[in-house]
């Protein structure tokens, strides 16, 4: 073989390690930041990732399984039935039929008042008031108290406080039953949880007006919009952001309302007032049916899903670009 080809073939072998070898390198050097990434994820995702599956996917597996059991939730002995919890719930359980109408009349009400009342509230509390950074924290406070101490507390206003406002002033409103009649309990419960959750919705409503270009608002005024029209034509199309995520919250609090509705009234008088919650927790915690009440659960969750999912869709398309 000639000098120069057996130097050529030399050179060419040389070539092809180095390519190796940085090929090799390469894919070392990939594995190592693959690896990196990985054990950053562990670290920093995988805790939460454990507790989450830990405290709320398994539980909520347990709870669709045994939906389709009678287990009382004290035994051993778990018997399967399939769809027999479902059919009951769907054909002979007028409670939960009335507890979920309750639920959806409170509900549609309760985010209405909720929502006009917190936009109004943060619509004026963005004006160049000198105290509006107290009148912020006042309206907000409502939010940090408990739901059953709050429930309590306004079981006593209810019971006590109006009755002595009515008796010394002699109107008539305070010396309602407020809690003991099937209409004014409804509205009861209503005020207190407008009053508790208006103030947390105000300061997402006034976090998104604030965002609001102050140049467009001006252009409206120069061109000669009245108050209504700014409000109607540019300032609803631009919170839309802020209104999807205030309804999204007042419907979920609203249909999960539990703590207020076991506190003011215990679902009384004669289970008028009775949420689709309460009639939850009271199937599976005083009736000891545990199976039936985890299917009251599920065909709840499934419920609220559809509504919230459908309302997320149905806002989201409204809004606007700043």
């Amino acid at each position: 073989m000639p000098k120069e080809n057996a130097d050529a073939k030399g050179v060419e072998m040389m070539n092809d390690i180095r390519v190796s070898e940085a090929t090799q390198g390469a894919a070392k050097s990939a594995g190592r930041k693959r690896l990196l990434q990985w054990l950053h994820q562990i670290v920093f995702v995988g805790p939460a990732t454990f507790f989450f599956i830990l405290i709320v996917l398994i539980p909520f597996f347990l709870g669709v399984y045994y939906s389709f059991t009678d287990w009382n939730g004290i035994s051993r002995q778990i018997n399967f039935i399939g769809i027999e919890n479902y059919t009951h719930i769907l054909t002979k359980d007028p409670d939960f039929r009335n507890a979920f109408w309750f639920t959806v009349r409170f509900t549609v009400v309760g985010i209405l008042l909720t929502n006009l009342l917190g936009f109004v509230l943060a619509y004026v509390l963005t004006k160049p008031i000198r105290t509006r950074n107290m009148m912020r924290t006042i309206f907000f406070m409502p939010n940090m108290i408990g739901g059953l101490l709050l429930g309590f507390i306004w079981q006593f206003i209810f019971i006590r406080g109006f009755a002595a406002v009515g008796e010394a002033t002699g109107i008539g409103l305070f010396n309602l039953p407020w809690l003991g009649d099937r209409a004014t309990s409804f509205w009861g419960i209503v005020i207190v949880f407008v009053w508790q959750t208006a103030g947390y919705l105000m300061v997402i409503y006034i976090s998104s007006l604030n965002n609001i270009p102050k140049d467009v608002l001006e252009s409206a005024e120069i061109d000669g919009a009245n108050r209504m029209q700014v409000i109607r034509h540019i300032i609803l199309p631009l919170v839309m952001p802020a209104v999807t995520i205030c309804l999204f919250l007042a419907i979920s609090w609203a249909f999960k309302m539990f703590d207020l509705n076991l506190a003011l009234t215990a679902g009384g008088p004669f289970k008028a007032t009775e949420s689709v919650a309460l009639d939850i927790y009271n199937e599976a915690f005083t009736n000891n049916r545990l199976g039936l009440g985890t299917a009251k659960a599920v065909i709840f969750f499934i419920i609220v899903a559809i509504i919230t999912t459908i309302q997320v869709r149905a806002t989201k398309s409204r809004e606007v670009e700043m």
